[in-house]
């Protein structure tokens, strides 16, 4: 499948209209509240510069259907992928043996192939992985960043292929791509992955910073969340 460079224009002009999403969120709220609950650790992992408060309206959801979800505990998302890997990696050890169960990670944008890649290191404390809108393929080279990484001396086809290098080894946990042909930041044909026997790619209708407010994508990460997290008991 053929990747753009970068998504079209109209649909960058649309992320303008991405905090609509935070009313639908507050109008279906009660709705949402009729999902699913389940149990065990959620990590979440931001996106490029973003800072752990960015995903606060899904970790409030996730903690009023019944899991510990909490942010990554990494702070601020700097982008340094080589750095960040193995601290998330270490990150999830961490949970999974305070709590003594493998956890779960959903990550937004970077975040999201930060998770994967986690999971590609540590597969045994990670049992589940969910992305939003996050390039699984290409690194920063089909994003809007693309501009910004050759400005600082980055050679994006160099990060492809370091990209490319590290999907030779299999992902050993389920991986749920979740992307939109609204995403105005990432091309979503770089999200899409094609390459993992585990991975499961849904579509969703969302601009690409409406991911952590879309109650679309909240009931998706309910749903696939709750296939393996067993509900609390009293």
């Amino acid at each position: 499948m053929s990747i753009p460079d970068r998504p079209p224009l109209w649909a960058l002009l649309g992320e303008g209209f991405s905090g609509f999403e935070g009313l639908r969120l507050a109008t279906q709220w009660q709705q949402l509240a009729a999902l699913p609950e389940g149990s065990g650790t959620v990590l979440l992992c931001p996106g490029w510069q973003a800072p752990e408060v960015s995903m606060l309206p899904l970790e409030r959801f996730l903690n009023a259907r019944g899991y510990d979800a909490r942010p990554w505990g990494i702070g601020r998302n700097d982008g340094d992928v080589v750095e960040l890997i193995p601290r998330l990696a270490d990150r999830a050890a961490e949970e999974a043996a305070r709590s003594g169960a493998p956890v779960a990670l959903v990550g937004w944008s970077l975040g999201g192939y930060l998770a994967r890649e986690a999971a590609r290191e540590l597969p045994e404390v990670i049992r589940r992985v969910i992305t939003l809108g996050s390039p699984v393929v290409g690194g920063p080279k089909y994003t809007r960043l693309a501009p910004l990484y050759r400005l600082q001396g980055e050679d994006l086809d160099a990060i492809e292929d370091a990209v490319a290098q590290r999907a030779r080894k299999p992902l050993a946990v389920p991986v749920h791509a979740l992307y939109s042909r609204l995403d105005g930041i990432v091309s979503w044909q770089a999200c899409v992955d094609h390459g993992e026997t585990l991975a499961e790619n849904v579509e969703v209708k969302t601009t690409h910073f409406g991911f952590g407010l879309s109650p679309e994508v909240f009931r998706i990460v309910a749903d696939r969340l709750a296939r393996d997290a067993q509900p609390q008991t009293s």
